[in-house]
């Protein structure tokens, strides 16, 4: 007698994939449910994604680093000028995220504790990423910040939050071209050259 093939196993990727797939359509991230629709027990759910807020902060983190190479591939030069195109191209693909914004406006206290809390993978990452985007252009001799690389990427993703997030925090609306200028000049200012003494 036939029998029916072995279900594939489920993996914790598989947990993200699902997670995320329902970000994308807008649907909110219920771990029990999950749990349910992969034919896993909770705790193994749990134990994989952790709790909703590590979750999210997992889901969300993704979604800006598959940005942020998106808006690296989209542009060109090298430097400053480069890493001004790519912010501008971030910030744009931020703000026309649908996903990003409907979990922003439906519970703005919590969503900002999520993408700007230091307990957030979300923060942490995206620092990181940022901080690794300068350092590249620095390593290739394209760049020599004023300041140090990790106070910089930390000052560029507050700048950037303050104006993506404009609407939910002080009524205005998002201002990209603003926030890209201001980074900008981050970018620009370099280190004074030391002068060598005449003998």
């Amino acid at each position: 007698m036939l029998t029916e093939p072995a279900r594939a196993r489920v993996t914790a990727l598989d947990a993200f994939e699902l997670a995320r797939a329902k970000w994308l359509v807008g649907e909110r991230l219920d771990i029990g449910k999950l749990a349910e629709e992969l034919r896993v027990g909770r705790a193994t759910m749990f134990r994989w994604v952790g709790t909703k807020e590590q979750l999210y902060g997992e889901v969300i983190s993704g979604a800006f680093l598959q940005t942020l190479e998106w808006a690296k591939r989209k542009s060109s030069g090298q430097g400053a000028a480069y890493l001004t195109q790519v912010t501008h191209h971030l910030l744009r693909a931020l703000v026309a995220s649908q996903p990003l914004r409907r979990f922003v406006r439906s519970d703005t206290e919590w969503a900002m504790r999520i993408v700007m809390s230091r307990e957030s993978p979300v923060e942490q990452r995206v620092i990181a990423a940022v901080r690794s985007l300068i350092d590249g252009e620095v390593a290739a001799g394209h760049l020599a910040p004023a300041m140090d690389l990790e106070s910089l990427a930390y000052v560029i993703v507050r700048i950037a939050e303050s104006f993506l997030y404009r609407d939910v925090i002080t009524g205005d609306q998002p201002d990209i071209l603003t926030a890209t200028q201001a980074i900008g000049l981050l970018f620009t200012a370099e280190k004074p050259k030391t002068r060598r003494k005449k003998r």
